[in-house]
């Protein structure tokens, strides 16, 4: 089942609506590659309200003077740092998960060893002197 955010429920008209846009601004952002709406069998549009976050986003961008073409490289850019984010949280777990292993291995390590060491008691040492030649 999808997420709420994903399933494409609103129609053009609406999506535009909420994202402050002229339904044609989406239908250019659509051919710019910017957005991606998922389609009906009868081939209408429906945005979810992932698309509709995005397009805010893309709002935000022009309306401070990026054109189209700065738009989607910041998205593309977004999107490898958000990916790249992901991967580090998950390398980051990695790690965590590998110091707990090779700390739980040094102290098996560690006890192993005491095990095996024989206690060395009640011998007295004796200090031998070494010969000396005349």
């Amino acid at each position: 089942m999808d997420r709420p955010d994903t399933r494409a429920v609103f129609v053009i008209s609406v999506a535009a609506e909420l994202a402050g846009v002229h339904p044609q601004t989406l239908r250019i952002y659509e051919r710019k590659g910017l957005i991606n709406p998922a389609r009906t069998s009868g081939r209408s549009r429906r945005y979810s309200e992932h698309d509709i976050a995005m397009l805010r986003r893309i709002q935000e961008l022009t309306n401070a003077g990026v054109g189209l073409a700065g738009v989607e490289r910041i998205l593309e850019l977004e999107t490898q740092l958000a990916d790249a984010a992901t991967r580090i949280d998950e390398l980051e777990r990695q790690l965590e998960a590998l110091r707990g292993a090779a700390l739980e291995a040094v102290e098996a390590a560690h006890r192993q060893y005491r095990n095996e060491l024989v206690p060395f008691r009640g011998a007295a040492l004796v200090r031998v002197e070494p010969s000396r030649r005349r």
